[in-house]
């Protein structure tokens, strides 16, 4: 392959040309070579401090090291500014180069991954923005090495001079588009459908020898074929080709959107199998994961927050939208795939259900709005910890909910559906920024009056949502049931020969004896007999009509005896000087259960 001076020379000049290598498998590194062709005297560059879809602050520069600059033959003095950026005094007449090495060990979707069998990066880990030079093309020349004589790449930028592998080179119009395409090199697997007369390829690294390539790709055509008609009743999705790039490991979840590709992960096991009639609710969780993936190449990739109108990639870029991005779309993508029919009726009403368990056994829910969960994830979602439940809300599931309650009303009144309100925001917004304020004038119009006090009520308070009502008008009745023993204690735990505190939920049962995060509860005393307990099943069966017990529980070395009352359920909790009409943890309303009661209904609705 020749050099990159060479291939540059031969192609289109770029303002900006990075050279990617996978130098030293082994020790994780990449080394990166910049060359800016017009500096300024005085020229800064910095790397991201964060990757636009994951919102918190991952200090990327953390990882970079060793890092140089010349012109010619001749040093050029970096001073560093702050933890992410440098400055070079430049002659402006002469292309400036920038060498260094960035430590690729985070086999997530987020940053960057470089061992034996296989290599990923998001370019804000790897690519030095150049200040002032954002908006002018930009080149990677992605080089093979002795390690990687034997991958592939895979990518979502254009390619303009690349060999049958993929190595060689790409262009990007800017900074922007050329961070928001990460690349996949390995001995992948590779896939390939057409969907809206869009090509479409999906690589997956780490599979099985049993892994069902072929159910895989139809499935996705059908999810994919789904989306684009959702926002496209005519003409073509806004993306020229889509890359699907799926790393499967032995334990993992999470994807992460980009504007005409998505990164995944998800467990070995979720994977459908050659020769398997009926795959299990890890390829189900998978086929969800890819369909909330690409609905967002429309919902926040295009229509976006107006917060995001222009990334600023050196701090945190705050907006109360993301129940809206993230919440809609989390509906959005398990209703795809009842569309696509590949679930059933039943199947969607258990994920249903699934979601509003998990935002009632939230007691944050009562402390915090969904919008103001929105506007804290860079410290609260994104940095949980044991109070994490008790002090926010998840605007994913929460915010899903505010799209099924505003999708159920909208269909009761039968002038509009939310897929209505969706598309015409695409409209009205040009496929662009948005504001709240879009979203209102949008429900107004179609429906015929203002929606103005249920987004007050909904996103902008914590009262609780309306959804036995709601779901009943389509057929579907909201049962309490009888909670698991951890909701009925107010406890999160992991069982391993003892039972391990992982959190504590406020009001439960638990904090009022005295349990904390980090506790291991090892025994009970019931009438005066010592019981030794290893699951939270084993507290029924010592227990069994007595609700006065104490637990034995290990904390820093020491044993600890704690007063413990079983929850009655239905019984109210006190919240400070007032009686809460919310129900204690152990209450049936924090657990439910679905049952369609109209198929008739329930089909209009999901049809």
């Amino acid at each position: 392959m020749p050099s990159a001076r060479q291939t540059a020379s031969t192609l289109q000049p770029s303002a900006v040309h990075y050279r990617v290598e996978a130098t030293d498998i082994n020790a994780h590194l990449f080394t990166v070579t910049l060359t800016v062709a017009n500096p300024k005297a005085s020229q800064e560059v910095s790397l991201p401090v964060w990757i636009p879809g994951s919102y918190l602050v991952r200090e990327f520069s953390k990882n970079l090291q060793q890092l140089k600059a010349q012109q010619g033959k001749r040093d050029v003095t970096l001073i560093q500014l702050d933890k992410h950026r440098w400055q070079a005094s430049c002659n402006p007449a002469k292309p400036l180069v920038l060498t260094y090495a960035v430590c690729a060990y985070d086999n997530s979707v987020r940053t960057a991954w470089l061992d034996a069998s296989r290599g990923f990066f998001n370019g804000t880990s790897l690519c030095l923005r150049v200040h002032g030079a954002e908006a002018q093309r930009h080149t990677l020349e992605i080089a093979s090495t002795p390690a990687t004589a034997k991958w592939s790449v895979a990518t979502g930028l254009k390619g303009v001079q690349i060999d049958p592998r993929g190595f060689g080179m790409y262009a990007a119009a800017g900074y922007d588009e050329l961070v928001d395409c990460p690349v996949e090199m390995g001995t992948f697997w590779v896939g390939r459908f057409t969907a809206g007369g869009i090509a479409h390829r999906f690589v997956v690294a780490g599979a099985a020898p049993s892994f069902d390539g072929k159910r895989l790709l139809a499935d996705t055509q059908k999810i994919c074929e789904t989306a684009i008609r959702f926002w496209h009743s005519e003409g073509k999705a806004p993306f020229k080709n889509y890359l699907f790039m799926l790393n499967a490991v032995g334990d993992g979840y999470g994807g992460l959107e980009h504007r005409n590709s998505t990164a995944l992960i998800c467990g070995r096991r979720d994977l459908p199998r050659m020769g398997e009639a009926r795959a299990g609710d890890g390829y189900n969780t998978l086929l969800g994961l890819i369909s909330h993936e690409y609905f967002h190449t429309w919902n926040v990739k295009r229509l976006r927050p107006s917060e995001f109108t222009s990334y600023d990639y050196t701090r945190e870029n705050y907006t109360e939208l993301l129940w809206f991005f993230e919440g809609f779309t989390s509906y959005y993508d398990d209703l795809l795939l009842r569309r696509a029919g590949l679930i059933d009726d039943a199947a969607y009403l258990k994920l249903i259900t699934k979601t509003i368990n998990q935002v009632l056994q939230t007691p944050g829910r009562m402390v915090q709005t969904v919008a103001q969960a929105s506007f804290d994830a860079w410290v609260k979602y994104y940095r949980q910890d044991e109070n994490t439940p008790n002090a926010t809300v998840s605007y994913y599931t929460k915010g899903s909910l505010v799209a099924l309650c505003l999708d159920l009303a909208l269909r009761r009144e039968g002038k509009a559906t939310l897929d209505d309100v969706m598309r015409a925001l695409w409209t009205r917004c040009a496929a662009g920024p948005m504001q709240e304020s879009d979203l209102r004038d949008v429900l107004l119009e179609l429906a015929g009056r203002p929606f103005d006090a249920e987004i007050q009520h909904w996103v902008h308070s914590t009262a609780e949502l309306p959804l036995a009502e709601v779901l009943a008008a389509h057929g579907v009745a909201l049962k309490p049931e009888t909670p698991q023993w951890a909701q009925r204690l107010g406890i999160r735990v992991a069982e391993n020969h003892s039972v391990q505190i992982k959190t504590v939920l406020r009001g439960g049962a638990a904090e009022k004896a005295g349990f904390a995060a980090g506790d291991e509860w090892l025994g009970l005393v019931v009438l005066g007999q010592e019981w030794r307990i290893c699951k939270l099943d084993d507290v029924a069966f010592c227990a069994g009509v007595e609700h006065s017990l104490t637990a034995i529980v290990s904390r820093d070395g020491r044993l600890l005896r704690l007063p413990l009352e079983l929850p009655i359920a239905g019984k109210t909790r006190e919240n400070g000087s007032k009686k809460s009409k919310t129900p204690e943890p152990s209450a049936p309303s924090d657990t439910i259960s679905l049952t369609a009661t109209d198929t008739a209904a329930l089909g209009r609705w999901l049809a």
